[in-house]
């Protein structure tokens, strides 16, 4: 099996600006950290971001990087709403594209399945078909003749996720309580620029060792490089490794309000390689500690 480890650096190196970038986990649940803040680190712009969203799009916006948002959410979990995004929004400065949480699921699924669309009855009903206009229903041609919406297939140019345990061949297992559709958004991705960071990389037996079939839902022919980024999802969760940095997300939230506040963050944590920035935030911990 090929040996598919790369760094950061050269993941993002292969990303460009334009493209439609899926970004896996949910809200602030085991996000691919690592990999957004070196794309923060990039002259990559323009992007299409689909997400269901946490820091990871806060972020992206706050950088200028985001052209049109597709998502389900963004939030914060323990903080509703995500700062950066919804300054992004009341703003004006990106376009989105806002889907019930289900339809989202579904427009990667048609899209890994190479479909044009699935039908489903999300959105039936609601203000989604009002500030989608451009959704459209189709009737069932079987018994009844149902009227369903026709959720577009969301492609995928390029695809991010952060799991707990992969081999270097890119087969992995998530540890905690839930995939968060990590395996429908590199299945929506074209082959080429699937991307898999984890905590730790190990060897293809020990894989079933600290996971589980269950577990094992990414396979190698899923993904095209594999970085091995330990806290990589910090600051939200990766369990049972970590759980999410609470007062850290609240550091960084509340920076947010105040744009010195915010400048001052960026140059603490965000203007060096992600070396830096764990020794930024392991020192930032002691000095709370300390106080």
């Amino acid at each position: 099996m090929a040996d598919k480890r790369m760094t950061a650096e050269q993941v993002i190196g292969e990303l460009r600006s334009g493209m439609t970038l899926g970004i896996g986990g949910w809200g602030s649940r085991r996000k691919p950290m690592a990999l957004v803040r070196a794309l923060l680190r990039s002259d990559v712009t323009d992007l299409t971001v689909v997400s269901y969203g946490g820091p990871d799009v806060g972020l992206l916006c706050a950088a200028g990087k985001v052209r049109r948002l597709v998502f389900g959410f963004v939030s914060l979990d323990s903080i509703p709403l995500e700062p950066h995004f919804q300054a992004a929004r009341k703003a004006g400065t990106i376009e989105v594209t806002e889907l019930d949480e289900g339809m989202l699921q579904w427009g990667l699924y048609a899209a890994s399945l190479r479909l044009p669309f699935l039908p489903t009855r999300a959105g039936l009903g609601s203000d989604v078909m009002r500030v989608n206009p451009d959704l459209r229903t189709v009737t069932s041609p079987y018994a009844g003749g149902e009227e369903l919406v026709a959720v577009p297939a969301l492609h995928l140019d390029a695809a991010l996720v952060h799991l707990n345990r992969a081999d270097p061949s890119g087969n992995a297992v998530f540890l905690g309580p839930d995939l968060y559709f990590d395996d429908l958004f590199l299945a929506a991705c074209e082959p080429g620029h699937r991307y898999l960071s984890c905590e730790k990389v190990i060897d293809t037996a020990d894989l079933l060792k600290e996971g589980s079939f269950h577990t094992l839902k990414i396979n190698r022919s899923l993904v095209d490089a594999v970085i091995e980024a330990p806290n990589g999802a910090h600051f939200t969760t990766c369990e049972p490794d970590y759980g999410r940095d609470e007062k850290f997300q609240k550091a960084y939230a509340t920076a947010a309000a105040n744009a010195d506040d915010w400048s001052a963050f960026e140059q603490r944590f965000l203007r060096g390689n992600e070396t830096q920035y764990q020794q930024a935030v392991r020192e930032w911990a002691e000095e709370g500690a300390a106080s």
